[in-house]
């Protein structure tokens, strides 16, 4: 498999920018990491046994875990016991030199080791102070502690994702801490551009009950409008059709027809032409209401046809279509590779690439996970 390294000489959006991230698990991680693949310089502090995540796995390498590999490249690691005095000093010793501080404790432990954001805000005033929490420090569900997949539930993601004959599913990949870790990166990035103005840092945080919710679009859209309960309706989009895996000859294919002209397109490559002329299906909202025996007609005309080929036809005509991939061949797929989303690093590390694309300042990669390092390097 191919995989490209990339030059690592370009400074990167945020060079300059020190990040001290004593977050553990996968949102908190997660910030530090995108900002670290933007040139932030970025220490990380763990417990002396290490960030929980090492041990989640197998697969392994050399006895950390694969999922750890995954959100902790571009950090240097050091080990700090911030339940003793000793801890604590050489952490504030760190802040003292950091823009932004990134960390996931239970709400109050900090406080009661006399680091909480009030007392280390009067100190460091242009400080950046990032939490990721569960549920928020109060309210209802103040200070309790928050996972990915009972967030999930807990916002109706469960109840509007799986089959719709079947139960409540749970997304198949952290999707709630992943999308608090992005949220996280916003809230720092805003508060850093404030502080170019007010010489001040202020207190961020991005709770993953709140960025759950944020996930709900259109199905809360569709409830604030009609105070109708979404359902679950598998593959199928609750708004918009033929939005859905069509099963074909060969193998499934996702047609992602978005407009009328899509429709008719569709129909001509298929051979139905004049199905885009039905009243049951001319227009969006039709084919919405009719979609039962939209599909029927689709699957048994879909029945002659090579998934693989058909997918080609449709693209080439205009119409959005992929073929349902295995993650192995998403992976090794041409154009992953072309937008640079594989990297290897030192070491044969290799893993996911960044994702923004930036022209003059790209993303970059320095350190491969695990690298020690216990002060921030030198300022340019």
């Amino acid at each position: 498999m191919n995989t490209t390294t990339p030059s690592s000489s370009c400074a990167g959006a945020l060079a300059g920018i020190r990040v001290l991230d004593i977050s553990r698990i996968l949102g908190g991680p997660y910030c530090g990491q995108i900002l670290g693949d933007h040139g932030a310089d970025v220490l990380k502090v763990e417990p002396p046994g290490g960030d929980d995540t090492r041990t989640w796995g197998p697969p392994f390498r050399d006895g950390v875990a694969s999922y750890y590999h995954g959100l902790n490249r571009n950090k240097r690691i050091q080990h700090l016991d911030l339940t003793t005095p000793e801890g604590r000093e050489a952490l504030l010793a760190l802040a003292a030199e950091a823009d932004v501080l990134i960390e996931n404790f239970k709400t109050g432990t900090m406080e009661r080791w006399g680091i909480g954001y009030d007392t280390l805000s009067q100190r460091f005033p242009r400080l950046v102070w990032c939490r990721v929490s569960g549920f928020g420090s109060d309210g209802p569900l103040g200070a309790l502690p928050g996972y990915d997949a009972a967030v999930q539930a807990m916002t109706g993601i469960m109840s509007i994702n799986g089959e719709a004959e079947g139960g409540p599913l749970r997304v198949g990949l952290p999707v709630v801490d992943m999308v608090t870790g992005l949220n996280a990166v916003i809230g720092v990035l805003l508060a850093l551009q404030e502080r170019q103005k007010s010489g001040k840092g202020q207190f961020v945080e991005a709770a993953l009950y709140d960025s759950g919710l944020s996930l709900l679009h259109p199905h809360a859209a569709n409830w604030f409008m009609d105070g109708r309960n979404p359902k679950r309706t598998g593959n199928a989009h609750p708004n918009i059709y033929p939005y859905d895996a069509l099963r074909t000859g060969t193998d499934p294919v996702f047609v992602a027809v978005g407009n009328d002209r899509q429709f008719a397109a569709f129909c001509r490559v298929i051979g139905l032409p004049g199905l885009a002329q039905d009243p049951n299906y001319a227009t969006a909202g039709a084919r919405s209401v009719h979609r039962d025996g939209l599909k029927q007609t689709l699957e048994a005309q879909l029945a002659a046809f090579d998934g693989r080929t058909l997918v080609d036809d449709l693209m080439a005509a205009g119409v959005p279509a992929a073929p349902v991939l295995p993650v192995d061949a998403a992976l090794q797929h041409p154009h992953t590779l072309h937008r640079g989303m594989v990297v290897e690093m030192e070491g044969g590390w290799r893993g996911l690439g960044a994702p923004v694309k930036l022209s003059r300042t790209p993303a970059t990669y320095r350190h491969v996970p695990l690298t020690p390092g216990e002060r921030f390097e030198p300022q340019a």
